[in-house]
């Protein structure tokens, strides 16, 4: 290689970053992120494999060895009924996450087309939707799950249900508002010129440009979820006995706070996990998608 190509090869402008390369990179950045991140990973491992490779029957009574402490045998404890506390907070940590993600993704879903389609069309189509989405924030959320599952049977699909109902409103916000922001812009503009449909310019070029809220938003929520969906099972609104559910199994756990605390101890823990590893995360997330702090 000759002088003139050495300095050809100085001289090359650098590639340019995409933007989700940047976000990666200022994502790495936040620690306290990553480790949410990681958290989440290892909750969802366990909450697949787990269920594998405990020995016990979460269901299995066994009275000789009821309200027994964490012990070699029994990691986490027996409860009332004899059942190794451990192997129930396995299951029901899978129940719990599922029930946080469906719910998250339905709501999530309905959200994401009122408010685009509310923030595109504007107009009587805003008025309606918007007004509806106002009567269901007016009920705080836990509060509107639970008169839903009242009205309805008691169940994980009613809870699922109820818990995406009160997640429309928020999703339909944020998106009709990032729509208002980007639909009006010169591309899009010129896309109308040149004869684009609705439905393509929505998909093609407005939605892929609201993403980041809407992943923000999507991590923050299945925390909100977990709880609401864990508060329900607790008053016996949700999953039904002998469902490990870990709202569940606080419930089982509050007679015995004082004889046996370590029946409610776990999976209270667990559900405290689950619910700090999404917020740490969307924290994170929030703060490597915000244009602002990308900027250099």
């Amino acid at each position: 290689m000759n002088a003139e190509q050495i300095n050809q090869k100085r001289n090359k402008p650098a590639k340019a970053e995409g933007p989700w390369v940047r976000t990666m990179k200022e994502f790495r950045k936040n620690k306290s992120a990553l480790v949410g991140g990681y958290l989440i990973l290892l909750l969802i491992i366990i909450a697949i494999f787990g269920p594998y490779l405990t020995p016990l029957d979460p269901r299995a009574i066994d009275y000789s060895v009821k309200l027994q402490g964490p012990s070699l045998d029994h990691w986490f404890g027996t409860d009332h009924h004899g059942r190794d506390i451990f192997t129930r907070v396995i299951h029901g940590l899978g129940i719990t996450m599922w029930i946080g993600f469906a719910a998250t993704v339905l709501g999530g879903i309905a959200g994401i087309v009122l408010g685009i389609t509310s923030g595109y069309y504007g107009g009587k189509i805003d008025t309606i939707i918007m007004r509806l989405m106002d009567i269901l924030l007016a009920f705080p959320g836990i509060l509107l799950a639970l008169a839903l599952v009242s009205i309805l049977e008691p169940s994980r699909s009613t809870v699922i249900f109820a818990i995406a109902i009160f997640a429309i409103p928020t999703f339909a916000r944020i998106v009709r508002g990032s729509t208002l922001g980007t639909k009006n812009l010169e591309y899009i503009d010129a896309m109308r010129a040149l004869g684009a449909s609705d439905l393509r310019i929505i998909f093609k070029h407005i939605f892929p440009n609201i993403l980041s809220p809407i992943i923000v938003q999507l991590s923050l929520f299945v925390a909100n979820a977990v709880i609401t969906a864990s508060g329900l099972s607790f008053l016996g609104m949700g999953e039904q006995p002998p469902s490990p559910e870990l709202g569940a199994l606080l419930s089982d756990g509050k007679d015995y706070m004082w004889d046996a605390g370590h029946i409610a101890l776990f999976p209270g823990l667990v559900i405290m996990l689950i619910v700090l590893a999404f917020n740490i995360f969307g924290d994170g997330l929030r703060d490597a998608l915000d244009p602002k702090q990308n900027k250099k």
